[in-house]
């Protein structure tokens, strides 16, 4: 059932080559094929960033937060709960210590009870803190009435957010957000953590203009230090590696590797397993991130936004493993609801022989701190939106949406909400990724209302899965310099893919590891041969004895027991001659 890609050469995006000449060939065409025609595009210096001054609202936030510095008021950060959230969350309140404020504490949503961003209820739960002024990061901007709500507290609000705007601004003291009308910043990509980092360099600015500095005898500090956690929070958020983001995350890795990073992530690369001084941005995305997002998957991201403000690295440590227990228990949970929703699509199928053009699941058994990474998978394997939904509080249902490329999910959502105004209780995201709330008598009517918003908007072309190949390697390219030239030719992400190629392969051997991977050795024509492996492709039977292959593949480089080898991490693989 697995949907069948189609393999689709990346065609070069026209433009004057002035790469440097001693780039080797197939690096450069990956480059002009990313629309990277230009020594700048690969400058990755701090300089080459934007600057804060276009964000939109930036100066009404570093004026109150200058205010809120000099009169000693209280300050509170009010987070999201996942890796993004946390990370800027942790930022906010070092770059505030550092800074020189004198009170700063956090609080985030226990996603369970009080759901997303600044809602009433947190605002009667931040009274608690007594706060001054409310920080909001990776949240804010469509938090209407809990702006309200702390108003009337009589505190000031800051929003900082990226998330797309609604129709209504809440009535904040400042909103920085790329991504409100009339923002003029040239990159609408920024995570929440990105904000907040801007944010944080205009109040510096600020405040080195008022001579704050000189006159409490302080050293202005360097945020470039907090890099690392820009990069580890832009990388799990998935938003798109535009130049600016690049520069962030390579400026990011660069401190994680060279030894700077804070002791909550050090900590998490142990834990994990990443290779110490070599990290790449999949290694944040598939090693880091899950640890620090399993804890406001499964419980509290308290957890995880403590590891990253610890200055004890035994401290660190400690909550790391714990970090990585809670990922373990989350990966259990995930695998037992992928399958149940595979068996549900299989019964749609066999229900109505051809599957909709979205997939609407629900089950009462399921965990809603995982249904979006159920959503990803099974958007992954049968390549349409996805919504999977899980028992909420109060009669709601919670649910995370994933789509495919040609369809912004979050305006499907709003679309239905303009259509029906009662159906859904809450949304809000990206392009890509959403989530919602709804009451769980309005799931039927829900599933009807999405099928006729996808049938208006997605056609047949949108639901062909295509992996975009970087072309064919020669025999002479199967190395390990190019496959590390190439993991270090990044950093790779959203929008700014890891370069992909495909080809037609002689099979030595295969054999299956771990139960549902593929181990095989691969020859291509008179080339050598070279180990590869095709994770989770079991999920769906694969026949044995297969002898010529063709593949999507990446190039990799596998390190065991202080050994570096090539190997290829197939993305797709097919038997020639498989029926069509």
């Amino acid at each position: 059932m697995r949907a069948r890609p189609e393999i689709v050469r990346r065609p070069p995006v026209p433009g004057v080559d002035e790469l440097p000449p001693e780039l080797p060939s197939v690096l450069r065409n990956i480059y002009r094929a990313r629309d990277v025609h230009s020594p700048l595009d690969l400058d990755h210096s701090l300089g080459r960033l934007l600057a804060p001054d276009t964000l939109l609202g930036i100066d009404a936030a570093t004026r109150l937060l200058q205010e809120a510095l000099d009169s000693g008021q209280r300050i509170l950060v009010v987070a999201d709960y996942d890796a993004d959230g946390a990370t800027s969350c942790a930022l906010a309140v070092r770059a505030l210590r550092l800074l020189g404020a004198g009170e700063v504490r956090y609080i985030v949503p226990d996603r369970f009870r009080f759901g997303y961003g600044l809602t009433p209820e947190i605002v009667a739960l931040a009274a608690e803190e007594n706060p001054d002024v409310i920080i909001t990061v990776d949240n804010g901007i469509s938090s209407i009435d809990g702006v309200r709500a702390a108003h009337e507290q009589g505190w000031r609000v800051v929003v900082t957010d990226h998330h797309l705007a609604g129709r209504e601004l809440p009535e904040a003291d400042a909103i920085v957000n790329p991504n409100q009308p009339g923002d003029a910043f040239a990159s609408k990509s920024l995570a929440g953590v990105g904000v907040i980092f801007y944010v944080m360099l205009a109040l510096r600015a600020r405040l080195r203009e008022a001579g704050w500095f000189e006159e409490r005898a302080m050293q202005e500090p360097n945020l470039a230090s907090l890099l690392d956690l820009v990069a580890l929070g832009t990388v799990a958020d998935l938003v798109p590696l535009d130049r600016n983001n690049r520069i962030l995350v390579a400026q990011g890795l660069a401190r994680i590797n060279g030894g700077g990073a804070c002791p909550g992530i050090d900590a998490l690369i142990r834990v994990s397993g990443a290779p110490t001084g070599r990290l790449a941005a999949s290694d944040l995305a598939f090693r880091l991130a899950p640890r620090l997002n399993a804890a406001g998957r499964l419980e509290d991201m308290a957890l995880g936004i403590e590891c990253l403000l610890s200055n004890s690295p035994t401290a660190a440590l400690e909550m790391a493993g714990d970090l990585d227990r809670l990922n373990r228990e989350r990966r259990d949970i995930q695998e037992t609801m992928q399958e149940q929703a595979r068996e549900a699509v299989a019964s749609l199928h066999l229900e109505r022989d051809v599957l909709p053009r979205g997939l609407c699941l629900y089950d009462e058994r399921w965990h809603q701190g995982v249904v979006g990474l159920v959503a990803s998978r099974i958007k992954e394997q049968f390549h349409r939106p996805v919504i999977a939904l899980a028992p909420g509080e109060n009669g709601e249902l919670k649910g995370s949406a994933r789509s495919v490329p040609g369809l912004h999910i979050r305006d499907t959502l709003d679309a239905i909400a303009t259509r029906h105004p009662a159906l859904l209780r809450r949304f809000g995201g990206h392009a890509m990724a959403a989530g919602l709330t709804l009451d769980t008598m309005d799931l039927d009517a829900f599933r009807s209302a999405f099928e006729e918003e996808l049938k208006r908007q997605l056609g047949d072309e949108e639901l062909q899965p295509r992996i975009l190949s970087d072309g064919e390697l020669q025999a002479n390219e199967f190395r390990l310099d190019l496959a590390e030239q190439l993991r270090n030719a990044g950093p790779w992400g959203q929008t700014f893919p890891e370069p992909m190629f495909d080809g037609i392969f002689d099979v030595v051997d295969q054999r299956v590891v771990g139960e549902r991977h593929l181990k095989m050795r691969l020859r291509q024509a008179d080339g050598p041969v070279v180990d590869a492996i095709a994770f989770n492709l079991l999920e769906e039977p694969v026949a044995p004895g297969w002898q010529r292959v063709q593949a999507a593949y990446r190039l990799d480089v596998n390190e065991f027991q202080g050994t570096r080898r090539l190997q290829l991490l197939l993305e797709h693989v097919r038997a020639i001659g498989e029926a069509e």
